[in-house]
């Protein structure tokens, strides 16, 4: 469902996304790690059609996201960290513009739209305006509104902030059972927990590049750690910058 191939990204002097290459199939859940400025969220933006590779492409359920940029969005949901909601809209009004924006029938958007409301406890901010929610329930909306159509590939950066542990445990439960349905999930944490927990594979990026795919048994036969996931994560991050210092120290031609 998701195909990313050699995919470079820079900004001037700097290169945020060096090279990646990754498949992600139908119904996977996949988590991405990585630092701080590693190159998660210009990856994501870079899939999501937010933003054009240097060089590069980007495939979502079968369609270039750069030369058919409609038919990759109809098939996919995309939720930042800070998603953008118009503040004079209520929940409502947002999910059901959301609806209408994918040319839902009526009947269907009312039905799945309650449905979800129910799900995310939402029903007792609907019809307030959204510039008075909190991050949480903001964040709550935008989901709903995400998932209204029923995507096959949901992208989702840092889905727990904001959220207390009464709704991230809803978001973590949807999410996995809407993989096990068959939607694919691309997850950005930092939050080793919440990959550890959902994810079927996990990415390491580092420095813009990626350094490691696999399960968790993979992860950790690749970094050679036998502990938790956090210390396969700083072993291969480790191992990665010492590669670079190796590298930069070599004389040159």
């Amino acid at each position: 469902m998701i195909e990313l191939k050699n995919i470079v990204k820079r900004f001037g002097d700097l290169v945020a996304v060096n090279d990646i290459s990754l498949s992600v199939g139908r119904g996977e859940f996949f988590a991405v790690l990585g630092p701080n400025a590693a190159g998660k969220t210009t990856t994501i933006k870079i899939l999501t059609g937010l933003i054009k590779p240097t060089s590069g492409t980007a495939v979502v359920a079968g369609y270039d996201v750069q030369t058919q940029p409609l038919e990759v969005r109809r098939r996919l949901a995309y939720v930042p960290d800070f998603p953008f909601l118009y503040d004079k809209l209520t929940p409502w009004e947002f999910i059901r513009f959301t609806g209408q924006m994918f040319r839902m029938d009526e009947a269907t958007l009312e039905a799945k739209a309650t449905g979800l409301v129910q799900r995310f406890n939402l029903e007792s901010y609907l019809r307030k305006p959204i510039e008075g929610l909190s991050h949480g329930t903001r964040q709550r909306v935008a989901i709903v509104s995400a998932l209204l159509h029923d995507p096959e590939v949901f992208v989702i950066d840092e889905p727990m902030v904001g959220l207390d542990p009464h709704h991230a445990r809803v978001v973590k439960d949807v999410l996995k059972e809407r993989s096990l349905q068959g939607m694919t999930v691309f997850l950005s944490t930092h939050q080793l927990s919440v990959a550890e927990e959902m994810a079927d594979r996990i990415g390491i990026i580092h420095q813009g590049r990626l350094v490691a795919v696999g399960n968790r048994d993979e992860l950790r036969r690749q970094s050679g750690s036998t502990g938790a996931l956090e210390q396969t994560f700083l072993a291969l991050t480790a191992q990665e910058a010492n590669l670079k210092e190796e590298i930069s120290a070599l004389p040159k031609s």
